[in-house]
């Protein structure tokens, strides 16, 4: 199965198909009442804000779980799209939030990260306790790495987990990525939109732990690559953010992928450049890969104008179903 999408001739360029789908088109949106909120404690004292739809309904009905991606929660353009796709076919899904996304600051000295593959598998298991139907799993960007470091962190056990995975627009060599986020028009549109919700949050946890990294330097930062080595890198165990960029890519873990796993990138994604995109000959078997010429970072407009972002969810969801039994 393969998805032929081509960008809409009016809308050129990955920069304007990135900004189009995440400011400007419909997207099918679900009312607040449609997610139902659980909150989840952790083994760390801390705690993980979940959100589901179709969270009550039975039998041996598929749950997705989607991860998001950057400073991602379950309001995001593309998590209210795979929602709806998701309450269309009958699925449940759950939003697991990283550490501090919910919209509450979370309580561990600690934030979330692109490799957090130990975090994912302790997600994806509560979803296995909570679910007796089959289980799949998705994730955007940021979401999308950590998925495939657990799944090839994970190899043949990521079977006894999930049915199958699925990233979109996954920064999987995070050097190339983030080196790419601190030039030009990325580093003054993308990169200082990011910072201006990270710095925030990065501050709210120094009120909470008063020593935990340098006050002057993170307000100093104004790349990725900065922030990170003041906040990301040491508060989960990284050297600096050459460490945790090396470490905390999925590229070097795909050829150990032993679930059935969709990697989709477009090849114009501003955040992600397509020289460093994985070959054939980089994944293992289980993996396939989507490269569309065009998309942008997780874009993908779809039909005339207003443009909508549903057609790659769909596409998605249609290849996770290929995994069931």
């Amino acid at each position: 199965m393969t998805w032929a999408y081509r960008s809409p001739g009016w809308l050129p360029g990955g920069n304007l198909q990135t900004i189009y789908a995440a400011k400007l088109a419909t997207a099918q949106s679900l009312p607040d009442a449609a997610w139902q909120r659980e909150r989840w404690p952790t083994p760390d004292g801390d705690f993980v804000d979940v959100d589901w739809v179709n969270r009550d309904l039975t039998g041996p009905r598929p749950l997705l779980v989607l991860f998001h991606g950057l400073e991602g929660s379950s309001s995001s353009h593309y998590s209210q799209s795979f929602a709806a796709q998701a309450k269309q076919r009958g699925w449940r899904m759950a939003l697991p939030h990283f550490r501090g996304c919910s919209g509450e600051i979370n309580l561990a000295p600690r934030a979330y990260h692109s490799g957090d593959f130990q975090e994912i598998d302790w997600m994806l298991q509560q979803c296995q306790q909570l679910h007796q139907g089959p289980l799949l799993a998705a994730g955007i960007s940021l979401g999308g790495n950590a998925l495939l470091r657990w799944a090839g962190e994970a190899g043949h056990a990521a079977h006894h987990m999930i049915q199958g995975a699925a990233s979109v627009c996954a920064p999987l060599d995070l050097t190339a990525s983030g080196q790419a986020m601190g030039q030009g028009f990325n580093r003054w549109v993308y990169t200082r939109m990011f910072l201006q919700t990270m710095k925030p949050r990065a501050l709210e946890k120094l009120v909470q732990y008063p020593s935990l990294f340098d006050r002057d330097a993170l307000l100093a930062a104004h790349t990725l690559y900065a922030f990170d080595n003041v906040f990301t890198a040491p508060l989960h165990g990284f050297k600096d953010t050459d460490d945790y960029w090396l470490r905390a890519s999925a590229k070097p873990v795909l050829a150990d992928i032993r679930v059935p796993a969709l990697v989709l990138n477009a090849r114009n994604d501003p955040f992600v450049p397509a020289w460093c995109l994985p070959r054939a000959n980089e994944v293992s078997n289980c993996v396939t890969l989507w490269q569309p010429q065009t998309g942008g970072h997780v874009g993908f407009p779809a039909g005339p104008f207003p443009a909508h972002v549903d057609a790659m969810p769909c596409a998605v969801l249609d290849w996770l179903q290929t995994t069931l039994p």
